[in-house]
């Protein structure tokens, strides 16, 4: 098998699991190996490296999503919306870990300052380096048995995340993907037609 094929094997496989338990099919310090990678070789515009990353395991995990994030979804959902809100967070709960995503916007701000010429595209650009680490290390934690789902609770959380686990207050907080052993499968996926999404001009065979 080629090695693109191998890849996309893996791009494959990496699907949104919301069923998993707090159990880990790999040691943390391999958990740690596969962030540290990723961080190190994800690519950014002009060699940025603006991305953050902050890793919670285990009692830390849970104090994210059953301290933090729950009392601060609670106090904005309306009261019939709550049940069913709670449910969903307890899945959460219920995992392993959670990746949280950052930018540090003095990086973002020091490249439109030397780089003025393309000041107004830096700040997508540091989106799109934060976007191709989340999905690194999505894919990376599939290949080794683990489930994961990505979610967006930023800004909501921020200040409390930044106060527990003394993350500097000008990161900013982008995605926070939860992991852990998948005890269900993925949904069902309807994948629109690819005459409609990829153009391909001048080629030979």
């Amino acid at each position: 098998m080629s090695s693109a094929s191998t890849f996309l094997d893996a791009v494959k496989a990496r699907r949104t699991i919301y069923q998993l338990s707090s159990e880990s099919t790999i040691p943390d310090s391999r958990i740690k190996e596969i962030v540290e990678q990723a961080v190190l070789h994800v690519p950014s515009s002009f060699n940025s490296q603006s991305t953050r990353v902050v890793v919670l395991l285990g009692p830390e995990h849970k104090k994210l999503w059953a301290d933090i994030v729950k009392p601060a979804v609670k106090a904005v959902a309306p009261a019939e919306a709550w049940p069913a809100s709670e449910q969903r967070l307890s899945g959460f709960e219920a995992g392993y870990g959670t990746v949280l995503f950052y930018e540090e916007p003095k990086v973002v701000a020091g490249l439109q300052e030397k780089l003025p010429l393309y000041a107004d595209k830096f700040p997508q650009w540091s989106e799109h380096t934060n976007a191709i680490h989340q999905f690194a290390i999505w894919t990376a934690l599939e290949q080794e048995g683990l489930g994961a789902n990505l979610q967006h609770y930023n800004p909501l959380i921020d200040e409390k995340i930044a106060a527990t686990w003394n993350v500097p207050q000008t990161w900013s907080l982008k995605a926070q993907l939860v992991f852990g052993k998948p005890v269900g499968g993925p949904l069902d996926k309807a994948y629109g037609p690819l005459e409609e999404r990829v153009f391909i001009h001048g080629a030979k065979n």
